[in-house]
């Protein structure tokens, strides 16, 4: 006898996840534009709708792009916040995007973030309070805009051990090099440039003083390595020393110059650094170009990989907001957490004057003889080691030949970083060195 199959009662449609949205700038329109248009696509990868339920913002009567409802606006967050069940944070800076946060978290929401500052100088924070509420914390577009390099190193490295992060992860700064590089122009010249076509903010200092950097080097660098690295513990040097002649000979020797955030693990502990630097032509960050973005891990068993794309921009960073998006709403839909905060290593964190690396330095100096072997024993006597040194041709100088000056152009190996700069300093105080023209480090090598 034939059994009929049994009845099943169709599966209730699932409720919709409620999303909310601080803040409208550049990216936050985009994430708008993403959650209405691709409406259909994002509930299917979810398994539910996602409604936006609000945008707030500071000025509900600004101009908008029309992509943004204007019946979605809002002044007051801190009611938009109780009502969603996940939170897109895209203000910036630490207040009132924290309180914000917090509050999100107490009334259950999962949350999605992108601000670097708040993450490198308080995350924390964040985390104790969502690991406690069973709640995400997202923040993939906080380091590299589209580029996916927190969910690696946060997921799919912890099975290996990572020993060496090197970032380009500020488009700016990237671009001006790059334009100083290619054209020859001047830092300043570069910077305007930046800023006509809407890569710099009126007020650079954040990116060529190496804030920005800063901040994502102290996020990457605790995902690395399992240890919480605070903004302070980051060493930081921008880029407004360079000048185009220091690129220039970048260039003659082989490398480029790049800003660089570099977090790396020794068996003394960990050192975080952002600081501009000769990278070799031959490594892959050196061939970065324009206002992209690559970070470089070295990792023990998976050995070298490079996450290269656009860093910065409305419609990139949005990608990665979406993408986390996503993560936290198939986790309220489906069950499951994003990972917590690993801290287990705890790893100390070293002082700058202790991480290794390698100099290169130009040097004016007295053309007559017996100078190259002072300076030779200057560097010996703080303990560092001369790989090479090159004497500059320098015919167009007005007193080059007997009795005048030549430039050196002087590279060490592996030292510490006090010994270094103990070593440029005793170098000008030498009575035939006339100027100490350039002090760049080495990476990547």
């Amino acid at each position: 006898m034939r059994v009929p199959p049994p009845v099943t009662s169709p599966r209730p449609a699932p409720s919709p996840l409620r999303v909310a949205v601080l803040g409208c700038g550049v990216v936050g329109t985009q994430v708008v534009r993403l959650l209405t248009e691709q409406a259909d696509d994002l509930a299917a990868r979810v398994g539910a709708p996602l409604e936006l339920v609000g945008v707030a913002v500071r000025n509900v009567d600004a101009p908008r792009d029309p992509v943004v409802d204007r019946a979605l606006l809002t002044a007051d967050a801190d009611e938009l916040v109780a009502r969603a069940d996940i939170v897109v944070e895209l203000m910036g800076g630490l207040e009132p995007a924290r309180g914000l946060l917090l509050r999100a978290i107490e009334h259950g929401a999962s949350v999605v973030t992108a601000n670097k500052a708040l993450l490198a100088q308080d995350g924390p924070t964040l985390y104790r309070a969502a690991d406690s509420a069973g709640v995400d914390v997202y923040y993939e577009a906080a380091v590299a805009g589209a580029i996916p390099i927190v969910r690696p190193l946060r997921e799919s490295l912890t099975g290996d051990k990572v020993r060496r992060v090197l970032g380009i992860v500020n488009g700016t700064t990237n671009y001006v090099l790059d334009r100083m590089a290619t054209d020859g122009l001047e830092l300043d010249d570069a910077v305007k440039e930046a800023q006509g076509l809407g890569y710099a903010e009126a007020d650079p200092t954040a990116d060529v003083e190496g804030y920005d950097a800063a901040s994502k080097a102290a996020i990457l660098a605790s995902l690395a390595f399992h240890t919480r690295v605070h903004l302070d513990d980051v060493y930081r040097e921008g880029i407004t020393s360079v000048t185009a002649s220091d690129v220039a000979w970048a260039e003659r020797t082989g490398h480029a110059v790049k800003l660089l955030a570099i977090a790396e693990a020794t068996d003394d502990g960990v050192s975080v650094r952002v600081h501009p630097a000769l990278v070799p032509l031959d490594h892959p960050l050196a061939g970065v170009r324009g206002a992209y973005n690559a970070v470089f891990v070295e990792a023990e068993a998976a050995g070298e990989l490079m996450f290269y794309g656009r860093g910065a921009g409305g419609a990139p960073t949005a990608s990665a907001v979406l993408g986390d998006v996503v993560s936290a709403a198939r986790h309220r839909v489906l069950g499951g957490k994003s990972p917590e905060e690993s801290t287990y290593a705890d790893l100390p964190l070293l002082p700058h004057a202790s991480a290794l690396t390698r100099y290169q330095v130009r040097l004016v100096v007295d053309d007559r003889p017996g100078v190259l072997a002072q300076v030779a024993s200057t560097f010996a006597g703080q303990g560092v080691s001369i790989e090479s040194v090159r004497q500059v041709p320098d015919g167009d100088r007005a007193d080059a030949g007997s009795g005048g000056s030549a430039e050196l152009l002087i590279t060490t190996h592996v030292a510490p970083e006090a010994a270094l700069a103990s070593t440029t300093r005793a170098a000008r105080d030498l009575a035939p060195v006339r100027e100490v023209t350039s002090v760049l480090r080495v990476e990547g090598v």
